[in-house]
């Protein structure tokens, strides 16, 4: 058997629901016989993926992290390149709506990104290969289930991919502390990628140098900065207000 393991209730169904063809086997902890785990062993069965109930030890062995009861095995997932994307935005009629993270090495962090990009409607998450996390198993359960149906794209030279998506006409809006201009006071409604920095130290010199415009979160209390995650959730939804406007 090769490939990943998955684990968590909310990434294992949406694996078995988008992607069945990446299972392999699914192991649930011992006790469990509610509706869930009768729906999910039922849909294994038609689908002649194997299964088995095993002893909560068994599971902490296969996985570091809280796999709530139930891990899968699952094959490796299509990994989405730099060409993929820009061809799937120059196809697409819808205007790009895009999320870039400069450097977010906490796979904690990454999954609560995804999950938000999810909720949102983001097209795509786009990390550099160097310096930032990957979809590690504690990234996919964190996400629930969103790094199944975002695609998540690494690429050699972010700079070089900023022009890229600037050459189809993406405006790229940079998160900065010291920015002159608010979240609020940035336009989202047409083709745009939100860049956020990574955690404590923001994004890099040549990130911010490709950014189109910089605006800052307001921050009125004593804290001085917020979590990244938290920070992309509350700029993906101020974007998504004006989209929806």
């Amino acid at each position: 058997m090769s490939g990943e393991f998955v684990f968590g209730w909310h990434a294992v169904e949406a694996v078995l629901k988008r992607e069945p063809e990446r299972l392999q086997q699914v192991w649930i902890q011992t006790g469990r016989q509610d509706k869930r785990v009768k729906s999910i062993t039922d849909t294994l069965d038609s689908l002649g993926v194997k299964w088995k109930v095993v002893h909560r030890k068994e599971l902490d062995e296969r996985v570091s992290g809280v796999h709530q009861g139930v891990v899968a095995a699952v094959s490796e997932s299509r990994e989405w390149t730099e060409d993929d994307l820009l061809a799937q935005l120059a196809a697409s009629d819808k205007p790009p709506f895009l999320l870039v993270l400069d450097g977010v090495t906490d796979p904690h962090n990454l999954g609560a990104c995804m999950r938000t990009a999810d909720a949102v409607g983001v097209q795509a998450v786009i990390v550099p290969k160097d310096k930032s996390a990957s979809l590690t198993p504690v990234a996919r359960k964190v996400a629930c289930g969103a790094a199944e149906t975002v695609p998540f794209v690494r690429v050699t030279n972010l700079a070089r991919f900023l022009r890229s998506l600037q050459d189809q006409g993406v405006w790229l809006i940079g998160t900065a502390g010291e920015a002159d201009a608010t979240l609020y006071q940035a336009d989202f409604k047409g083709p745009v990628a939100l860049v956020m920095g990574a955690e404590g130290k923001g994004m890099r010199r040549l990130t911010r140098e490709h950014c189109d415009q910089l605006i800052n979160i307001p921050m009125l209390g004593q804290v001085d900065s917020l979590n990244v995650s938290v920070a992309t959730g509350v700029c993906l939804y101020e974007a998504l207000r004006q989209r929806l406007g």
